[in-house]
């Protein structure tokens, strides 16, 4: 018998269903994955949107402070003594005025949902809650994860603070120190595994198979189900009002594929009236829903073609081809949510772009430039935005949110070498690449002598010797604007 809250196949020849106490990250009869679906008849969802924000008021409250669990309407699949949560969620819709005025949009047109504001510092926390919290209603005490380092950053963090033993498998020098100091810091039995990210998730998959250990990567449904929360706070920051274009960076294709749901539901509870179209944004170098998408892949109402997947992942096995970008945190080559990430296209009329790690590089530092530090996986929302807008797929009148999914010092090794030259240790900038980017800001090296600090400051002494507040800036508006 169907609750309010159950896990159902997406096979539409299938569509099997299983009760929310099992754990499951497939159809146990056609294999296929799951979402968690809900019987809004016998739940209580908002009659407005707007109703939701009341929540505010009552911060005290952890899951009205959590910005994903003031949600928890939409996601109505755990009793409120149930919820893991650690304050997740505290992210806002930024107006980037003079990175649109950049990029030739028009003013206040574009947004950046600053995810790295999160308590691990990336957007893997809002769908960590959820999964946390439905492992806690198994019972369960041993989580795992392969990750790039995000993944196992969040799940190191939730497993400290609520009890589990964490579980990492990370590939052969494929993640950034930033994302791998946390998940050692935290306390998580960290296993490096010879090869990429995807041989990491074959493993780990096998592994919590066959040991009991609860997966915490996003073939959970209920890792997506807490992702989907960032589509309501951008729309909460809108006051309710969807915008034009959702831009998103994809990797392992779970965020698209959330969002997709999250509008699904929205529309069909009639608490929006429009959806917003939805651009995701590949590194060339892992850019296999591009590919697949170009080649004609599509939803076709569930009924994806498995035999284009499969002769593609074919001939990424006989010519060795593994994927390899700057941006770590989407360098996967066989994305699991690829199925969920066609449908959310489907859903949001969505395009599919790839861009280089030059053009994400170019655009990491302009996000920087003008005030947002993010990793590179991030900044491959901006990069996709200039080519979209270069090609006139989005219009600069049109209003774009773009999902920054990690913070900058998840990677700092990166930045540095761009605005330096200097390759650090783990960085992974190709060679091919500029010795510095074209918007480096280069450290000047300079004497420990005042007139030559004075002259590096490009000022002279004679405004030492003057008025004790020549070069004193008042307020920020006494700053010159400065054109890049």
């Amino acid at each position: 018998m169907k609750t309010v809250a159950f896990q159902q196949c997406i096979n539409p020849d299938c569509r099997s269903t299983f009760d929310i106490g099992q754990t499951l990250t497939s159809c146990r009869h056609c294999g296929e994955f799951l979402d968690i679906e809900y019987d809004w008849s016998k739940a209580a969802p908002p009659a407005r949107l707007r109703d939701l924000q009341q929540r505010w008021t009552n911060r005290r409250f952890p899951l009205d402070y959590s910005g994903v669990w003031r949600f928890r309407d939409l996601l109505p699949f755990s009793a409120d003594a149930m919820v893991c949560t650690i304050g997740e969620g505290q992210t806002f819709l930024q107006n980037a005025a003079c990175l649109g005025r950049k990029l030739g949009m028009w003013p206040g047109q574009l947004w950046l949902q600053y995810e790295g504001m999160n308590p691990s510092g990336s957007f893997k926390d809002n769908g960590m809650t959820a999964a946390f919290t439905h492992a806690r209603i198994v019972g369960a005490r041993r989580v795992a994860c392969a990750s790039t380092g995000n993944t196992s950053a969040s799940l190191a963090l939730y497993a400290a603070q609520n009890g589990f033993q964490g579980i990492v498998f990370i590939g052969s020098g494929k993640i950034a120190f930033g994302k791998l100091s946390q998940a050692l810091d935290y306390g998580a039995r960290t296993l490096q595994i010879e090869g990429d990210f995807d041989t990491c998730l074959a493993r780990v998959r096998q592994v919590s198979g066959q040991l009991g250990l609860y997966l915490m990567n996003s073939v959970n449904p209920f890792r997506l189900e807490g992702q989907k929360s960032i589509m309501y706070r951008i729309l909460e920051s809108l006051n309710w009002e969807p915008p034009d274009w959702i831009v998103v960076p994809g990797g392992n294709l779970g965020n698209c594929s959330a969002f997709g749901k999250a509008f699904a539901e929205l529309h069909q509870l009639g608490l929006v009236r429009r959806i917003p179209r939805l651009a995701v944004i590949n590194a060339q170098g892992a850019n296999t829903l591009f590919r697949m998408v170009n080649d004609g892949l599509t939803w076709n109402g569930g009924r994806v073609n498995n035999a284009l997947i499969q002769s593609h992942y074919a001939r990424l096995d006989a010519e060795n081809i593994h994927p390899h970008t700057v941006a770590s945190a989407i360098e996967i080559g066989r994305p699991v949510n690829l199925k969920k990430a066609l449908r959310a296209l489907d859903i949001m009329k969505g395009v599919v772009a790839q861009v280089s790690d030059n053009d994400i590089l170019e655009a990491k530092a302009l996000i920087g430039r003008f005030g947002f530090g993010c990793e590179p996986a991030s900044a491959a929302t901006i990069a996709g935005l200039r080519q979209l807008l270069a090609s006139q797929v989005i219009s600069r009148n049109e209003r774009v949110a773009c999902v920054l999914t990690g913070h900058g010092l998840k990677d700092p090794d990166a930045t540095v070498q761009y605005h330096t030259g200097i390759r650090t240790k783990d960085a992974q900038m190709p060679a091919a690449e500029p010795t510095w980017g074209s918007f480096a800001n280069q450290p000047v090296r300079v004497a420990d002598d005042m007139h030559a600090i004075v002259q590096a400051l490009g000022m002279s002494m004679d405004d030492l010797e003057g008025s004790p507040r020549s070069g004193y800036v008042e307020t920020a508006a006494d700053l010159p604007f400065v054109e890049y």
